[in-house]
């Protein structure tokens, strides 16, 4: 039987005692950590925790160390990365080794909350649904899979902008368009569903920088 605590990392004392407080607020029992480290030795120590959340940077262990890492160690682990807007890339990464979901900053405190409950409350999705998936997929336009498959591949808008020789803000609209298309609640989920349904477009869709080839 898991315990019931939410499992907390952040090495910045401001940030984790903020998210602390959230999230007794909300009624759950929290236990907290200064150090990826710390986390890992509860682990192995056959401490089973109910959901792991971390930060992306960390000085002594970056987030997606430590989710490959906790996932060795109890795969069932629910783990839910908080990164800011530059590290979407690794977050993207994490989710694709494991991660449950991954919350950008700057996000609201009910954000935190849904993105938990979801997770403790997560099961595997059926086939039917990865069938679902791939009908959503199918609705996109050219231009929102060549954006959707940017994401997935991690890249951040910036680096999809320039590839498809567009703006960064019309990215974000292709974003929030495929979004719909695929009844995603967020971001997370959008990348989510499309790692579930293996997604895999024509590479030539999204051209390549030449000095890629270096």
């Amino acid at each position: 039987m898991r315990d019931e605590a939410i499992h907390l990392v952040d090495d910045d004392g401001a940030v984790r005692d903020s998210i602390a407080f959230l999230l007794e607020s909300a009624g759950y029992r929290v236990v907290t950590y200064g150090n990826p480290h710390a986390v890992l030795a509860a682990l192995r120590a056959g401490v089973s925790m109910s959901c792991l959340i971390t930060d992306v940077r960390m000085p002594e262990m970056d987030g997606l160390q430590l989710v490959r890492e906790s996932r060795a160690l109890d795969p069932d682990l629910p783990i839910i990365v908080i990164t800011g807007h530059g590290d979407v890339p690794l977050a993207v990464e994490a989710m694709k080794i494991g991660a449950a979901d991954f919350i950008e900053k700057p996000f609201d405190d009910q954000h935190l909350i849904r993105a938990l409950r979801l997770a403790l409350s997560a099961a595997p999705r059926a086939t039917d649904d990865h069938a679902d998936i791939r009908r959503r997929l199918d609705q996109l336009s050219a231009r929102e899979r060549e954006v959707l498959q940017g994401l997935v591949d991690g890249h951040p808008n910036k680096v999809i902008a320039w590839r498809l020789n567009i703006s960064p803000r019309t990215v974000e609209v292709y974003r929030a368009k495929a979004m719909t298309k695929m009844g995603a609640g967020s971001f997370a989920e959008l990348v989510q569903m499309a790692i579930l349904a293996d997604l895999r477009f024509a590479p030539s869709l999204v051209p390549r920088d030449p000095g890629d080839e270096n």
